[in-house]
Formats: C-alpha cells, sequence, structure tokens
C-alpha cells in the first residue's frame, strides 16, 4: 500500500466510524479529559483547546445510519442533519461527549440546541451567537462578550482556569493548522489530479475528530506522500462547490461529481477550518484578536450575515478568480434555508460576470447518483465545448 493509500484509509475509517472510538480513545488515556461537539460551521475551538478540551466536529449520521428515533422529534420538510444528530444522541453514539455547541447557522439549528437541553439535561449545551453588526464598539463588543462567556463555561467544565496568555498559545497551533489547510488548498488548485477532493474531503473530515495538532501532521504527511506519487492529468473541467457548508454530502457524490469530469478547485466543506481567512494574532489580547478575525477576515457565507447587499457574491467570484476555476456547481441540502435563499442572488452575480453554474440538491442521505453524475458531465462537457468554441 502506498502512503497515500494508507493516509486516506486512516481518514476513511474515522470517516466511517460513528461510534467516535478516537474519541473515546483520546478521552480514556488521561484522566478528567473532556469532549465537546460542535456543528461544523464557525465556533472558536482556540478556545475549548486552551482548556484542554477537544472539539468534536458532529455531521450528522450521512448515508450509514437510518433515522428512527430522530424522525419523530422534526418535521420532515427540513434539512436531515438534526434529525439524524438527535438519533446518534438517543442511540447512545454521544454518550462520551461532555457538551455540545451549536453554532448560528440557522433557525433549525437553534431548535436543535434547546432539543439537546431538554433531552441531556446533564451535559453543557450552548447555542453559540454571533454578531451581525462589524464596528468594532458594536459587534465586536458583544462578541468579545460571548467569547467571555464561553470561554469561563468551558474552564468550569474542565476545571481549570482559562488565562490569556493560555489563548494565545492555542491561536498559535490552529494558525499552524490553518496555514497548512490553505497550502493543502492551494496545492489541489495547482495539480488537482494530484490530490483528488474525495481525498481532501477525507482529510478534513479527519480533522473533526483529530487533535488539531495531529491533524496538522496528517495533513503535511499526506502533501508530502501526494507529490511523491505522480498520477494522470486529465482534461476536466475546474469548478468550484458551493452550499455543503453544514450538511456534509455523501462521500458518493463527490466521487460521482469528480467521475463526471469535473476538478473541484474549491469548496465549502466544514468550513470551520476555513472560516478565519488570516493568521489570528498571538499576543495581546485574545478575544479581541479572536473577535476582530471574525468581524473583518472571515469567509462569506450563507450563513454568516452580510451587513451590505452590493458585497453578495463577491467572496464566490473571488473564489472562482483566484483558483481559475471555470465553473460554479450550487450542491445544496434540500430545505436549506440560509444555502437555498441565497442561492439566485450568487447564480445573478456569477451569470453577469459570464461565469457557468448548474445546481442540485441532496440530502446526506443521497442514494441515487446517476442522475447527479449525468447533470455534472453534462455540465464539464458543456463547459469544454464552449471554452473550445
Amino acid at each position: 500500500m502506498s502512503k497515500v493509500a494508507a493516509i486516506i484509509e486512516r481518514c476513511q475509517a474515522l470517516y466511517e466510524d460513528l461510534d467516535f472510538k478516537a474519541v473515546q480513545e483520546w478521552k480514556n488515556a488521561a484522566p478528567k479529559r473532556k469532549v465537546v461537539g460542535y456543528m461544523p460551521v464557525y465556533v472558536p475551538r482556540e478556545i475549548a483547546h486552551a482548556a484542554g478540551i477537544l472539539s468534536v466536529g458532529i455531521l450528522g449520521g450521512g448515508d450509514q445510519l437510518e433515522v428512527i428515533q430522530g424522525d419523530a422529534y422534526y418535521q420532515s420538510y427540513i434539512c436531515r442533519i438534526p434529525r439524524s444528530t438527535i438519533e446518534l444522541g438517543l442511540t447512545g453514539k454521544l454518550d462520551g461527549f461532555d457538551g455540545m455547541l451549536f453554532p448560528s447557522i440557522c433557525d433549525v439549528i437553534r431548535n436543535l440546541s434547546g432539543m439537546w437541553q431538554i433531552l441531556f439535561k446533564d451535559k453543557y449545551v450552548r447555542y453559540f451567537d454571533v454578531p451581525q453588526n462589524y464596528e468594532d464598539n458594536i459587534g465586536g463588543t458583544y462578541y468579545v462578550h460571548e467569547l467571555e462567556i464561553l470561554r469561563d463555561d468551558l474552564a468550569k467544565l474542565a476545571g481549570v482556569e482559562i488565562t490569556n496568555e493560555k489563548i494565545n498559545r492555542s491561536i498559535e497551533v490552529f494558525n499552524e493548522n490553518r496555514r497548512v489547510i490553505r497550502e493543502l488548498y492551494a496545492y489541489r488548485a495547482a495539480k488537482p489530479w494530484q490530490a483528488p477532493t474525495t481525498e481532501i474531503y477525507l482529510l478534513q473530515r479527519a480533522g473533526m475528530v483529530l487533535p488539531v495538532e495531529e491533524h496538522t501532521q496528517l495533513l503535511r504527511d499526506y502533501l508530502a506522500a501526494t507529490e511523491a506519487e505522480p498520477r494522470q492529468m486529465r482534461d476536466n473541467a475546474r469548478v468550484v462547490i458551493n452550499g455543503t457548508f453544514c450538511e456534509q454530502p455523501p462521500l458518493n457524490l463527490i466521487k460521482s461529481i469528480e467521475m463526471a469530469g469535473c476538478y473541484v478547485v474549491d469548496d465549502d466543506f466544514m468550513l470551520v477550518t476555513r472560516w478565519l481567512l488570516d493568521d489570528v494574532p498571538s499576543d495581546g489580547d485574545a478575544l479581541d484578536n479572536l473577535s476582530k478575525a471574525f468581524l473583518h477576515h472571515s469567509a462569506s457565507t450563507s450563513a454568516k450575515y452580510e451587513t451590505k447587499r452590493e458585497e453578495k457574491g463577491q467572496f464566490l467570484l473571488q473564489q472562482v478568480t483566484e483558483r481559475r476555476a471555470e465553473g460554479v456547481v450550487f450542491a445544496c441540502p434540500s430545505f436549506c434555508d440560509p444555502a437555498l435563499l441565497e442561492r439566485p442572488m450568487l447564480q445573478d452575480v456569477l451569470s453577469a460576470h459570464g461565469v457557468p453554474h448548474t445546481a442540485f440538491k441532496y440530502a446526506e442521505n443521497t442514494g441515487q447518483m446517476a442522475p447527479i453524475r449525468e447533470q455534472a458531465g453534462t455540465f464539464a462537457d458543456s463547459i469544454k465545448l464552449w471554452s473550445a468554441a
């Protein structure tokens, strides 16, 4: 087995493990260790890390989990991830977790945080809200206050003091992780045949359960290994995937898009690892630095409020330009209000700039991939035909 294959095999095992055995092994390795789960849009994982807490991304049950009890708690006309997340909790798969953070994504996730408080009264639960005003003295003041509450809560949960120095050290650790992820994404954009998105996706999924230091090393090992194993380059269409920031697509969906003749050169999978676009200063007031990073140096997504209408779509257009993409694939979860409401506005911006795009919906347990593969293949073919013309 090649080194790349061995790395991806490990990531695949972590992806398929809905019992979170790796997390439980980490927790059992030392007394009093704590684990807190989070929905993977954005939470300040640096604060949990400063408390010695392992933060774990919860991405629903995917296509491996049959949802039975979870369907009793939510309507059929909302997305699937809250139902499968409830199913994970009710079936005991999250029993080893000491708490859950529910970031500000949408009304459904806000409701899920309340449901969690009712069902799991012995666990720490917090809905982590973020500002909708980006002035330092308004939204920034509010956000620092939210960070202070989270810091104090996690300090109490872990039974430790979370000092400013500890948070700054954790910021350095996550800065390194973000730098390596930026390097990985830049490498894929330059050589997408060397770093298939199915592999990038599994590497990112591994980062949802591994300690951040271990994940950083895993990414470095992959970059070195894949560069040493030349692969065949194909004349595929270069595309950006948009809309997958919360409920994650099944792995087979990503494989289908690639098999249809697309090189994915950017995406919004598990956006928590790429939410902050630049290094966060690791000196001075740590919470103020985290606040300013969110306000002024964070990614644009439909789960984040934008104060200026004219900014809508500019971040996506920048992704297309910088990654030299030839088109955009809007892959949105069914009933995802943020993604589906924003999509027409993004499509208008792309059309105004002559960027081809196509769209479809999925659920985390989507089984029929043939229509998606056919649509993606037709889209890739049309790009190549128009480009040749």
